[in-house]
């Protein structure tokens, strides 16, 4: 939870995207329909798009923060970058719940 407690604006919002496809993966699969599907792609496709975008104003924060510090240990530097890794786990973990839920939506699908 540390990594949420630093985590910047822009993180947050590259994270929240990754709640819209879950949600719609939760909705396909309860009440399937081809247009909820379709939604569920676009709304995929923004959460990748996001939790690159999340991985990359981390990286640039960090190599920001170094070039202002000058020398910086070692651990404040790995702390740094598995920090700005963050969007892109639970995006992607969000993605896969989601297209479970897809799943079992197509499963029950008539």
């Amino acid at each position: 939870m540390d990594a949420l407690a630093n985590a910047g604006i822009m993180a947050l919002a590259s994270m929240f995207v990754g709640v819209l496809p879950l949600t719609m993966g939760i909705v396909y699969a309860i009440w399937p329909n081809e247009q909820r599907l379709t939604l569920m792609r676009i709304l995929s496709l923004a959460t990748v798009f996001a939790a690159i975008e999340g991985v990359a104003i981390g990286l640039i924060n960090e190599l920001t923060f170094i070039s202002r510090r000058g020398t910086v240990p070692l651990p404040q530097i790995l702390a740094g970058l598995a920090e700005s890794l963050v969007p892109l786990f639970f995006g992607f973990g969000c993605l896969t719940v989601a297209w479970l839920c897809v799943a079992l939506g197509i499963w029950r699908r008539p």
